[in-house]
């Protein structure tokens, strides 16, 4: 799965990358500096792991991932080709979810592309070039469907209606993941590729954390406002502050949490609200060789969800022995947690839930 971030110009997109990925990609003061999308692998923030690694004393910890890509600065009239236009809409078709970063800091040094700080102008702006680029696609798909449907493709039924409704969604500047579809209109909606059918995370960025810059907490308080408005997430970071935290080692960092307060860093809450929004879950095998989260859709059943691990898994599941991550921990011991009946022996039916711990046998 992949997550674009995206926003304007010089609102730290690129510095937020840096952190997120550990990458030194450049980050300069002026529109533009990202031409080409920058792309990395970064491993999802799972403490469970570090427990059931020690539990088991493993050898290896591999931690479910997300690919994250930092996609250029979009600017008004980007639907019409303007800056770098339908290069970046093309980019941001291609992402599962959107990370809209949007500048809540003051800082004289830092152009920003509007000449001042607004962060509901500024979200507005990129919201109105992507509708503008959605609805521009619906109306080219709508008349060829139209045309079909005409000419006696009477399959096409459904999708002419569906595209109907979605036009005049746009038309009212409002994104497509705005409109109450149902199941059967949401796999349409799907293999139609828009933009603001995605679903969005922003992501306020401020000077520091800690900060008491009322302007940055005005600013940080009318885009949660408006996200609530919407049903949307809203994580505070200092995309610059956590570029510079990457650079620190595992016991540093902990000693800076600790001066600041705070439990975790916005870095972690933002790759795990991206992991969350796509509807991805976790669930865990553990032993000695390896402890590993494997990424499955939310509602995934057994035998698919072994299917993660080999095909062979899959085709020859049999049956899935699972211990809730609480209980095992709790316990202490895999042999004690099914002596005291938490082990749950489970079939093809199951839906696997986030952190069970499961051991699937099967036959080829």
């Amino acid at each position: 799965m992949k997550v674009g971030i995206v926003g304007l110009p010089n609102v730290g997109k690129s510095t937020l990358f840096n952190a997120i990925t550990k990458k030194n990609i450049p980050s300069e003061n002026y529109p533009f500096c990202t031409i080409e999308p920058n792309v990395a692998i970064v491993p999802v923030p799972d403490s469970r792991l570090d427990v059931l690694g020690k539990m088991y004393n493993t050898k290896k910890i591999t931690p479910a991932i997300l690919e994250v890509v930092d996609i250029a600065g979009l600017v008004k009239g980007a639907s019409k080709g303007e800056g770098l236009g339908n290069k970046f809409l093309s980019h941001i078709r291609e992402v599962d979810a959107i990370i809209h970063v949007v500048r809540c800091f003051e800082n004289a040094k830092i152009i920003h592309v509007e000449g001042s700080i607004d962060p509901i102008r500024d979200v507005e702006e990129i919201n109105l070039e992507l509708i503008l680029s959605d609805l521009e696609s619906v109306n080219k798909r709508l008349e060829k469907s139209q045309k079909s449907f005409r000419g006696g493709d009477k399959k096409l039924g459904a999708e002419v209606e569906l595209l109907t409704k979605l036009k005049e969604v746009l038309e009212s500047e409002k994104p497509v993941r705005s409109y109450n579809a149902s199941e059967e209109e949401k796999e349409m909606i799907r293999g139609f590729f828009l933009i603001t059918s995605k679903p969005v995370i922003y992501c306020a960025n401020i000077s520091e954390v800690g900060s008491t810059n009322n302007m940055e907490a005005e600013n940080v308080a009318k885009l949660k406002a408006m996200a609530d408005g919407e049903g949307s997430e809203v994580i505070v970071v200092s995309a610059k502050m956590e570029e510079e935290l990457c650079m620190l080692d595992d016991d540093e960092k902990e000693l800076f949490k600790e001066e600041l307060g705070i439990n975790s860093f916005g870095l972690d809450k933002l790759v795990v609200a991206g992991y969350d929004v796509l509807g991805l879950i976790s669930y865990l095998t553990a032993g000695e060789q390896e402890c590993r989260a494997w990424t499955i859709v939310r509602g995934t059943k057994a035998p698919q969800a072994a299917g993660k691990i080999h095909t062979d898994f899959e085709k020859g599941f049999i049956k899935a022995e699972v211990v809730s991550y609480e209980d095992l921990v709790g316990l202490g011991n895999y042999n004690l947690a099914r002596e005291k009946g938490l082990v749950r022996i489970e079939g093809k039916d199951y839906i696997v839930k986030d952190g069970d711990v499961v051991y699937f046998r099967f036959n080829v």
